[in-house]
């Protein structure tokens, strides 16, 4: 019988000499994702995940299931296909969450424009998924999705391949859904989209609990007002989500990595 002891360690050499130069800024990318989702408060300790497509291939990148979001890095993320097989992982213990290769690999697979996919079980974001009326238009950000956010009943942990088709269909066109008494999600063809649509629908679910806990009477702007600023606010309608912060974001992550303790995005 093999006593030894599990590997779960994070102290692993770097591969960015193992990999293209394509994947490593994916790695790049991705991890430093998972570092602002930490940053901004969106995290559910070790649960949870965002996945990255590797430009030109079908191979996805995402979080070891066991570190906390400070801990990824470049080199720690696993590489899998959309049926969530592991391409490579770093040598370790350390396996990966089915429920992430279950919901982010129907969408991957099934909308291929998409790069990027966040999963998030914050505390207003399950909130706003637990109230029957979903997320409502109530300030200049929340808008910003009227017309534009999905729905997905609730069938149980994500486990079930066959949930997928449905998590498909009630995404559609869309870059944002509540996932009904569970939490966000979120997608994009840059994970810089992706990420920043995720920061605006938590800030929206944030918003929407505490004016609704402030027991006051809630005032909703018109219809016409409505369908036209959240028209004004669609990526194709304006510069792309995300590309005129990202680089502000990662200089706080730099200011960040030299107190935190914590081994760098970058490594």
């Amino acid at each position: 019988m093999d006593n030894a002891a599990p590997r779960f360690g994070t102290d692993w050499p770097s591969i960015r000499d193992q990999v293209s130069e394509v994947e490593w800024q994916a790695r790049l990318d991705l991890a430093a994702c998972y570092r602002l989702v930490e940053a901004y408060g969106m995290t559910d300790m070790i649960y949870n995940h965002i996945t990255l497509r590797i430009p030109g291939t079908d191979h996805l990148l995402i979080n070891l299931y066991g570190l906390i979001y400070k801990e990824i890095t470049a080199t720690s993320l696993a590489k899998i296909d959309v049926e969530g097989n592991i391409i490579w992982k770093p040598d370790t213990d350390y396996g990966i969450n089915k429920s992430g290769y279950v919901i982010h690999g129907a969408i991957h697979k099934a909308r291929p424009e998409v790069s990027a996919v966040l999963h998030t079980h914050t505390r207003a974001g399950m909130a706003v998924a637990a109230m029957k009326e979903g997320l409502l238009p109530l300030n200049q950000t929340a808008i910003r999705f009227v017309g534009h956010l999905g729905y997905h009943d609730y069938e149980g942990p994500a486990i079930d391949l066959s949930e997928r088709e449905r998590i498909v269909r009630d995404l559609g066109p869309h870059d944002a859904m509540v996932m009904r008494n569970h939490g966000l999600l979120t997608c994009g063809a840059t994970i810089q989209q992706a990420f920043n649509t995720m920061y605006q629908l938590e800030m929206s679910c944030r918003a929407q609990v505490d004016a609704m806990a402030a027991r006051a009477d809630l005032t909703l702007p018109s219809a016409e007002v409505l369908e036209r600023t959240a028209h004004l606010y669609q990526p194709g309608a304006r510069r792309p989500y995300g590309v005129l912060e990202w680089h502000a974001m990662l200089r706080l992550l730099e200011a960040e990595a030299k107190s935190s303790g914590f081994p760098p995005y970058w490594v």
